[in-house]
């Protein structure tokens, strides 16, 4: 995984964190929603480039 890809899956995943946060304390479903939606795909771009650095060795 190049670090530059890890830094931008990591800040997805954040902002995601702060987005449902914040959509919780405000009782803001849909903020709540795109914020775990955000968390899910930096999970998923991390998987994603996990398997690629499986498969350059």
């Amino acid at each position: 995984m190049s670090g530059e890809d890890k830094v931008k899956n990591v800040a997805e995943k954040a902002k995601g964190k702060v987005k449902e946060t914040a959509g919780k304390a405000v009782g803001n479903e849909r903020l709540t929603a795109e914020g775990k939606a955000d968390q899910a795909k930096g999970d998923l771009k991390q998987a994603g480039e996990k398997v690629k650095d499986v498969f350059k060795d």
